[in-house]
């Protein structure tokens, strides 16, 4: 099963193996506190590709599109997550951006993942202890 999170929210025991997926360390995140268990910068979007996304929603499409066009070289590093996946079960895409539903994980994941389903995103609970 493939998850979506974002990496500042608290790691939980569901996460199951956790992957940071974008290009540039988090912001203000020590290392140790992010749990993060493979960074797998060389999958994410090109410098220039997010550079033009900015993270406005009506680029959202397009850059859907074209980091699909991207990952086209990269099917290695794609069938190495589908091995993670197989290995531990659950796998976890870890990203930075303030948009939860708009971010290059959700797009990897929706790659990923066949057509009928998607991405699973961290649901916040108030009650959760984990």
């Amino acid at each position: 099963m493939l998850n979506v999170k974002r990496i500042y929210d608290r790691p939980a025991r569901t996460d199951g193996y956790r992957v940071l997926v974008d290009r540039l360390w988090p912001r203000g995140l020590a290392r140790p506190r992010a749990r993060v268990d493979l960074w797998l910068r060389e999958v994410a979007p090109s410098h220039a590709l997010r550079k033009q996304f900015g993270h406005r929603p009506d680029r959202w499409k397009e850059f859907q599109r074209r980091y699909a066009e991207e990952l086209k070289s990269k099917q290695a590093l794609l069938e190495h997550l589908r091995q993670l996946e197989r290995e531990h079960g659950t796998v976890t895409l870890l990203f930075a951006a303030r948009d939860k539903r708009r971010n290059n994980a959700v797009a990897l994941a929706r790659i990923l993942q066949p057509q009928s389903r998607s991405p699973r995103r961290e649901r916040r609970s108030a009650t959760r202890s984990d």
